[in-house]
Parts: structure tokens; C-alpha cells; sequence
């Protein structure tokens, strides 16, 4: 994990005692959410056996790695234990926040699917995810993910429980669901989520999402928060415009079909691993409303808009619903909605160094459990990776020359 760490001017040396500095801190933080010293210190190896070099994260392996005999006491942090997963997440984001944490950063929403067999498991059911690319028997988590210039790391997370579910208290109890959770649709958890952020006092300016979630509540509260958006809809979605200049109104896909040749230009949606990420995009203002409307924070102009994103090789077509300040340029728009695939990233680092697909627990309070002590692990990667990042590379001495004598050397590298 620290080799992969290496960046910016840190050295091996610098990475360890940040490493043990943020592992200290982390523990701490921990403490206050148990009862007894023995669970905390479960707790503390735990997030050990989260952040050490074991493709595998399952009971046995964190046993292994904290010295058990087998996963007993790992199960029992995860389920028979009494402290608070919420309280947790609260810990998680206040730390991000703290480490890279700013004024204009996105809110990303998106979900994750969890492979599972059998029936038991909380939430489990035969539904799509985009893990697998198919209806497959699985657990669906929301999430949210902070981003910023600064990094990247989880804020939030649910699990998403079926109708099937919500509906059979037999299950529900089976699975330790607390009585006070009922039905709701992904994107009434996502509005959650932002609520949750916002009365939280988090940082940020946009929130990104794709069509699942962009439409409906979530856009209310974020226009009555003052924040601005850059949500994902299907192309029957249909838009309307108030303009003088340019009246237009119909659905996505047939808006973009009239547009001009000039109303499209080839922007960079930010850098991925291949290189820039170049598509053509086009922006249609559809209308100017007054932040007072929504008893918004932020008083004055905003625009609400249609973006288009077009592949560049095979013509294929993303609709956004936009709101954002007046006069808010394109490339910001579009840098909010290329910060999406950030949680993607997140996703697969949480899957393949942390776990985060690894739970073996079948309850509630153990998917809310295992998922947070693994964010809590991303959020100190996270936070090193970024201390890492703005170090200084420290000087050394030039290598000697051919027939310089070591005491020379030495007075050089002094006098550096």
C-alpha cells in the first residue's frame, strides 16, 4: 500500500510516519464509538487487516492478520457488537472533509452492486447492476463520494432494500432492519444523502449524478441549498425553454437533433487514464430564475440547462439537467459532470484493495458496519495521499565526481 502511495515528494520514510501518524489518529477516533477497550482494539485491527497487503479481505484473512484463531471476533465487531455504523460515517466524513475539504467541490452520487448467493443476505435480490452489467441475484449500496482538487474518498452510503423486502416483516427482522427503515426509491436516498451533507455543514458547490438519479427531489433541494447540479436524464426527457433568443422545447434526443453544426465544440471532460477524455459537447440555457424563488442562501440569477455530451468515435449521446449561477461557462459544467467517474474509481480501489465487496455478514447493521470501516480506510488513504502529494521533495547532495575526496563530499552535502 505504500509503494503505491509514492507520489509527490514524499520518500519511504516520510510515507511510513504518515501512515503511522494517520493509523494513530484513525484508532483514536475510534474508540469513543465502544463500550469496552476489546471491541475498540477488534475495531483498530480491523482497519489493519483493511489497509494490508491481503488480496483478500474475509474474516478468516483479517484473522489471520490480527493473530486469531479464527474470524469469531471480526464477526462479532460486524454483528453481535452494540455501537453506532451512522456514527461512523459521521467520523469518515468529517475527517474527509477536514483533509480535503473545499468550497467547490462535487457531491457524486452513484450505486455499487454486491455479488451475493442465497436470499439471506439484507437487501439481497435479483436486480440490475452496472458491477455485473446484468439482473443478477445482488445488494445494491448508494453512495456518495466528496470531490475536490484535493482528492477524492466516500461520504455516505445506504443500502438500497426492495419492495420485496420492505414488504416482509418476517425478512426485515430476520435481518436486524431497524423498524424505523421503510421503502425508498434510489434517488429519495440520494436527496437524503445531499440533505444529510448540507445540515452537516460540508463544503461543496455541485452535486453530479447519472439518469437514475436526475430527476425530481433531489433537484428541489439543491436549488433551495444553492447549490448547482449536473444530473444525468434519459433522452425522453423533455426540456423547455423561455428564452427570446433561442425558444426551444421537446425532448433530449430531439433538441439535440436540431442543433447546429457551430453549437457543438470538442472540450476535455478532464484526464483519464488514457489521456484527456475529449468529446463534443453542447449547452442550451433554457431559462433564468431568481434564487429567491427557492429561498435559496445564494440571492441572484441562476440558469437552468440542457448538456449534451456526443462521443467523438461513435456518435453516442448523455443528456444532463443543469443548474448553475448565470453566466456559468460551459468548461465549468463540464468539469462538474467528467468528476463522476471519480466514484468509479473509488469503487474499484475499495473492491480490489479494501474489501469493500468482502462482507460476509448477512444483517443490516453488519453491511452498514463493514462498509464504513472500509470508508473509514479509504478516507485515510485519501487523506496521506494528499499530505503525500504537497511534500516537498527534500534536497540531497550531487553524486561526487571522478577524483573528489569523500570529505569534500560530505562538505558539499553540509552546505546544501
Amino acid at each position: 500500500m505504500i509503494r503505491d502511495l509514492m507520489i509527490g515528494g514524499a520518500s519511504v520514510e516520510d510515507m511510513l510516519a504518515l501512515w503511522a501518524s494517520a493509523l494513530r489518529e484513525g484508532k483514536r477516533r475510534l474508540r469513543p464509538l465502544f463500550t469496552q477497550e476489546r471491541v475498540a482494539a477488534s475495531a483498530g485491527q480491523f482497519l489493519d487487516a483493511l489497509l494490508g497487503n491481503e488480496p483478500r479481505k474475509t474474516g478468516w484473512m483479517r484473522a489471520e492478520a490480527a493473530g486469531d484463531k479464527g474470524p469469531w471476533r471480526q464477526q462479532a465487531l460486524l454483528g453481535r457488537g452494540r455501537w453506532d455504523a451512522d456514527a461512523l460515517r459521521d467520523i469518515v466524513r468529517d475527517h474527509v472533509v477536514a483533509h480535503l475539504g473545499e468550497a467547490d467541490a462535487v457531491l457524486v452520487i452513484d450505486e455499487t452492486g454486491f455479488l451475493k448467493q442465497g436470499k439471506a443476505s439484507c437487501g439481497v435480490g435479483r436486480q440490475y447492476t452496472g458491477s455485473a452489467g446484468k439482473i443478477t441475484n445482488c445488494q445494491i449500496g448508494v453512495f456518495a463520494t466528496y470531490v475536490s482538487s484535493k482528492g477524492h474518498a466516500f461520504i455516505d452510503r445506504a443500502l438500497y432494500l426492495p419492495k420485496a423486502w420492505t414488504s416482509d416483516a418476517a425478512r426485515l427482522g430476520a435481518a436486524h432492519v431497524p423498524g424505523t427503515v421503510s421503502f425508498a426509491t434510489k434517488p429519495a436516498m440520494a436527496a437524503a444523502m445531499v440533505k444529510q451533507a448540507i445540515a452537516a455543514d460540508v463544503p461543496f458547490a455541485w452535486v453530479a449524478a447519472d439518469s437514475v438519479y436526475g430527476v425530481g427531489e433531489i433537484e428541489m433541494t439543491l436549488r433551495r441549498a444553492g447549490k448547482g447540479y449536473v444530473l444525468g436524464v434519459n433522452s425522453n426527457h423533455w426540456f423547455g425553454s423561455w428564452s427570446r433568443e433561442r425558444p426551444m422545447a421537446g425532448e433530449a434526443k430531439d433538441i439535440a437533433a436540431t442543433l447546429p453544426a457551430d453549437a457543438w465544440r470538442t472540450l476535455s471532460a478532464g484526464h483519464g487514464t488514457k489521456g484527456e477524455r475529449l468529446y463534443d459537447w453542447a449547452y442550451c440555457p433554457l431559462a433564468d430564475l431568481d434564487a429567491a424563488e427557492y429561498d435559496a442562501p445564494v440571492p441572484g440569477a441562476w440558469t437552468r440547462g440542457l448538456l449534451i455530451r456526443r462521443g467523438i468515435g461513435d456518435g453516442e449521446l448523455a443528456y444532463f439537467s443543469t443548474w448553475c449561477p448565470k453566466d456559468t461557462p460551459i468548461e465549468t459544467l463540464i468539469k462538474v459532470e467528467g468528476t463522476r467517474w471519480r466514484i468509479e474509481e473509488c469503487f474499484e480501489t475499495a473492491k480490489n484493495e479494501f474489501g469493500l465487496d468482502h462482507n460476509e455478514t448477512r444483517s443490516w447493521h453488519g453491511w452498514h458496519r463493514h462498509v464504513s470501516l472500509v470508508m473509514f480506510a479509504y478516507a485515510l488513504m485519501a487523506a496521506v495521499r494528499y499530505q503525500a502529494n504537497t511534500m516537498t521533495p527534500k534536497k540531497t547532495a550531487p553524486a561526487s565526481r571522478p577524483g573528489s575526496s569523500a570529505g569534500r563530499s560530505r562538505k558539499s552535502a553540509v552546505s546544501l
